[in-house]
């Protein structure tokens, strides 16, 4: 039984008329499911996969295809319900729905807040019964959104390859709710993808670690001076035992008590900005406790 489903729509250019470039929207279909089997995967196993293939625990469907449109939609069905037996408003497939929001908005370089939406969701899943899910760090999200890019790029073909569309929007259902992803795919995200200008002089910045892995030295790092959480990673030379322990010191009391300023930073670094000028990460070399910088 499905708990729910998810729709690609392209329209713009010929794809108004019915048309669109074959070999481009199939590989765009490759990426839509290969973003949705990984972060379905993640949420049913607490493992990042690289290869769609590897989903285990639930499976994704192709929908019949609507007359008259370019709309692709895939259902997904999870293992831990028998046929008949998920609600038609299941928690999961809600979870699994503002998942998958989060983690195309923020590889489209639109920031969501994931305190107010997933974060919340796993709060109020611990008073149900009926659901055994086992709430997710930030930092496992966006080791999913790593991974996603190259996927969620290739769902930019047929607006910017053969240009048979000018834009697409992704939308969930799940039970009787509809929602749309609240970033559109078109030529400006796709160029918030592929274009990265890494800036030639370093500077100083302060914020504190919303997440952070600890195998690939990346994390997010909510910036005051953006007003946002922004990906980063330690350069090689910067890993050395206090800088890890000033960045996981930072991550604890970040989780502990967002209203404090106990988890406060500095860090030497290099932007890494789009082609329109907006950061999309940073590469620390640098790491200071706010204590030394006072």
């Amino acid at each position: 039984m499905s708990v729910g489903s998810f729709t690609l729509s392209y329209t713009g250019g010929a794809a108004d008329e019915h048309q669109i470039e074959f070999y481009d929207v199939s590989q765009a279909m490759v990426g839509f499911q290969r973003s949705l089997a990984i972060t379905t995967h993640l949420i049913i196993n607490d493992k990042v996969i690289t290869q769609a293939p590897s989903l285990k625990g639930a499976q994704i469907f192709a929908l019949p295809a609507e007359d008259g449109s370019w709309k692709i939609t895939a259902a997904i069905a999870v293992g831990i319900y028998t046929i008949g037996t998920a609600p038609i408003d299941t928690p999961l497939g809600h979870l699994i729905a503002s998942a998958y929001d989060y983690v195309v908005s923020e590889t489209l370089g639109f920031h969501v807040d994931f305190e107010k939406t997933l974060g919340q969701q796993y709060e109020d899943l611990k008073y149900r019964e009926d659901e055994i899910i086992k709430p997710l760090e930030q930092s496992r999200f966006d080791s999913v959104i790593e991974k996603c890019e190259p996927a969620i790029r290739e769902m930019h073909r047929p607006i910017v390859k053969s240009e048979t569309a000018i834009e697409a929007n992704i939308y969930s259902r799940v039970g009787r709710n509809n929602y749309k992803i609240r970033k559109s795919l078109d030529n400006k995200t796709y160029e918030h993808i592929i274009y990265t200008i890494e800036s030639d002089h370093r500077e100083r910045l302060n914020g504190r670690v919303s997440s952070y892995n600890v195998n690939t030295y990346r994390g997010r790092i909510y910036l005051y001076s953006e007003k946002r959480p922004i990906s980063f990673e330690i350069a090689e030379n910067a890993r050395d035992t206090r800088s890890i322990s000033t960045i996981t010191g930072s991550l604890s009391a970040n989780a502990l008590d967002k209203s404090r300023g106990d988890g406060d930073i500095g860090v030497e670094c290099y932007r890494r900005t789009s082609k329109t000028g907006k950061i999309k990460s940073i590469i620390i070399v640098k790491i200071l406790s706010m204590e030394s910088l006072l």
